[in-house]
């Protein structure tokens, strides 16, 4: 037996490394090759490894990972849209085995009414342990994978409350409603708790601390945080983390280098460990001790699998499922370990069960978690495929499209982490996403000059491979900024430009400054001006406002899309203040993208009603401005004032200034998305145009000046 940390720690590696090369060409889920070498290495095979305090404690982080990875990955608004459905999985996941489980104890194994009752327990909680399979297939935000997470909390407090109720029977002869009522007045104090200071000290923390190590070291100590806390109130660990997980969603974006890191450090280290640690508790021994056990196993396995089945049936007969949906919710929730440990390590140390019993469970433990490994996969499979085979013509046809390439141009090594950021999460869906570079202009050949280039190249490389996202460097020597970038344009064929807002120097220096001025006149291509004081992932809400006729630009469908992505990827609100028309052309095309967000819509008469919104936008809001350039179809005098307006009323708002793409020789496919979305260019002069917008402004402002007139957020 090895007993030095080094080569421990050593074989546990070779396992984790090995494990899923071997198993993969046999087609068998990893997550059955870790257990299956616990098992061979652990104390019950050939005593390589002992299961000391190294696998205990890695072991019980890895489950608190698993959970708090679940809660970190679901997506929001998929989960409040099939809410509803998730409390009637998790009530005949939980009520289902329960019943059923303590009738069939009692009558096949003649256990008594409380100690069938504690193993009917066991039946109804489950452990996520093949929720690896479906989060590496891309199939976490699918409704039945979030009924399946979103049923697991309630069958996992329900367990632990029946089991606090027979734990309180034996020692004190009764059930007692009190013990039961504190407990859930501490749960729900708990939930509250946590739902009001966690999210505004991450948000704080996030502010002021924007260090990638500081940041994840601060989200593993707030789940450990919650795990403690809800153990202190007598509630099982993995109830706390997976609720971290839940309340931490929103700051944690699945696109930034710290979700990349917290996936990283989870599924290389942690959650094998505890798969290992689960195979080594695994005594294959006890089958030779006798048919007792056997038979026991038998009817535990038979009890558990047969009895989430018929959960997972009912809920989708419930409501109108596929048989696919049915086969991933019910192999989600087969596995049982670390709730079926839990219980019956209590009951066997209070004298409820046998030893024949607990090895019995053993055995129950190696058979649901094999069959909901190998379940799993092939469920998630066919779900992925069936996925694909819904797809509508029109994301068939998107497909085919030209890729979308997104050009970064950076200044410093200080800005580029926020460029960087914002421009990976307003991508687009896995086939539309093209490349993306990161440009650096220069004028001289000093050695000054040259060292600021790499670092702000380093830096924006940097944070790109947190996400797994390749960017590519280009450092350029050319006439001036305006030059590089367009030439850069040109030669990479570029949809996007991503810029920062330059920094004011002198009184007379304008809002744009005169290199974005330059460039806005140069490129009629997409350019995203941003400025924000507070990191992206801590904004609350993204407020819109869009001119009239925004729709018949060229670019209309690829702003409102970067923008869903950006919302999607926040999962905050997306509020639109416009008028009535742009309203239902904004509509269709997130209607048509399948975004999964809250968008909202406010009805602007006039547009400079947005300087109303100068007091209701808050520190907190991203407040993006659409804009167009002079000459194109929702251009108007306007919007000639607008660098004034939002340097006198915006100038501590984080803003994002958006131009759209504009007089492009090709316009998108015409449909409900982007009505009329062609080359439009206004016959009228530019004095005569000038002169009616003047017009119309005068006679809008003498109707409403006796109304006072509020866009409300």
């Amino acid at each position: 037996m090895l007993t030095a940390p080094v080569p421990i720690f050593l074989v546990v590696l070779l396992i984790i490394l090995i494990a899923p090369i071997i198993l993969n060409r046999l087609r068998i889920p990893h997550i059955i090759g870790l257990i299956v070498a616990g098992v061979i290495v652990g104390p019950y095979g050939i005593n390589l490894l002992a299961r000391d305090m190294s696998f205990e404690i890695f072991g019980q982080v890895g489950i608190l990972y698993l959970m708090f990875l679940a809660g970190i990955e679901i997506d929001m608004y998929h989960l409040r849209k099939n809410l509803n459905k998730g409390v009637i999985f998790g009530l005949y996941t939980f009520l289902i085995p329960l019943i059923v489980g303590a009738f069939a104890s009692h009558l096949l194994l003649g256990l008594g009414a409380m100690t069938a009752l504690l193993m009917a327990s066991m039946f109804a909680a489950h452990t996520l342990i093949a929720y690896p399979i479906v989060s590496r297939l891309g199939l976490t935000r699918t409704p039945s994978v979030i009924i399946a997470i979103a049923g697991t909390i309630f069958t996992v407090l329900g367990s632990l409350i029946v089991l606090a109720g027979v734990i309180g029977v034996y020692h004190q002869g009764e059930f007692q409603i009190s013990g039961l009522l504190r407990l859930l007045g501490s749960l729900v104090l708990y939930c509250v708790v946590l739902s009001y200071i966690y999210p505004r000290l991450t948000r704080w923390f996030f502010k002021h601390w924007n260090d990638n190590v500081l940041q994840f070291i601060y989200v593993l100590a707030m789940m450990f945080l919650a795990a403690q806390l809800s153990a202190w109130i007598g509630i099982e660990s993995v109830f706390g983390a997976f609720f971290a997980g839940i309340v931490l969603n929103r700051y944690i974006p699945a696109k930034s280098p710290l979700m990349g890191r917290i996936e990283f450090v989870g599924n290389a280290i942690f959650i094998p460990y505890f798969l290992i640690g689960v195979g080594m508790m695994i005594n294959v021994g006890v089958v030779t001790k006798g048919w007792d056990t056997i038979y026991v196993a038998a009817i535990m396995s038979a009890i558990a699998m047969g009895c989430k089945w018929l959960a997972a049936f009912a809920t989708q007969k419930t409501f109108g499922m596929k048989a696919a949906d049915r086969s991933v919710m019910y192999q989600l929730s087969n596995a049982h370990t670390a709730v079926a440990l839990a219980v019956v390590t209590i009951g066997y140390s209070f004298g409820l069960f046998n030893e024949v019993i607990l090895n019995a469970t053993v055995i129950m433990i190696l058979v649901t978690c094999t069959v909901s490994s190998i379940g799993t996969s092939r469920a998630a499979q066919r779900l992925k495929v069936r996925a694909l085979s819904e797809e509508t013509p029109e994301e068939i046809f998107s497909k085919s499209q030209r890729k979308s390439h997104i050009l970064i141009p950076v200044s410093n090594p200080l800005t580029a982490k926020e460029l960087v950021d914002l421009a990976l999460l307003m991508r687009g869906k896995r086939e539309e996403r093209g490349k993306v570079y990161a440009l650096y202009v220069r004028n001289d050949n000093a050695p000054s000059s040259r060292s600021i280039a790499r670092n702000s190249l380093d830096t924006a490389e940097q944070v790109a491979a947190g996400v797994d996202v390749k960017i590519t460097p280009i450092e350029r020597y050319d006439l001036n900024f305006v030059t590089g970038v367009t030439n850069t344009i040109a030669e990479r064929d570029i949809d996007r430009v991503i810029i920062g807002l330059h920094r004011r120097t002198n009184v007379i220096d304008s809002f744009f400054g005169e290199k974005l001025g330059n460039l806005l006149r140069a490129t009629n291509k997409m350019v995203v001006i941003s400025r924000c004081f507070i990191p992206v992932n801590t904004m609350t809400r993204i407020v819109v406002v869009v001119p009239e006729k925004a729709q018949f630009e060229t670019g209309f469908g690829q702003w409102v899309r970067a923008l869903g992505n950006l919302s999607s990827q926040l999962g905050c609100r997306l509020i639109f203040c416009c008028y009535k028309e742009t309203q239902r052309a904004i509509a269709a095309v997130l209607r048509n993208g399948r975004y999964a967000i809250r968008s909202e819509y406010r009805t602007m008469e006039q547009w400079d009603d947005f300087i109303l919104l100068a007091n209701r936008v808050l520190d907190d809001d991203l407040f993006v401005v659409v804009n167009a350039r002079r000459g194109s179809v929702s251009h108007t005098a306007d919007l000639d004032t607008l660098p004034g307006f939002l340097q006198r009323y915006f100038a501590k708002n984080n803003i994002i200034v958006l131009y759209p793409e504009q007089f492009g020789e090709q316009a998108e496919e015409i449909t409900i998305t982007d009505t009329m979305s062609a080359d439009i260019i206004s016959v009228s002069s530019p004095f005569w145009q000038r002169l009616t917008n003047y017009g119309n402004r005068l006679l809008n402002r003498l109707r409403r000046r006796d109304r006072s007139t509020r866009i409300d957020l």
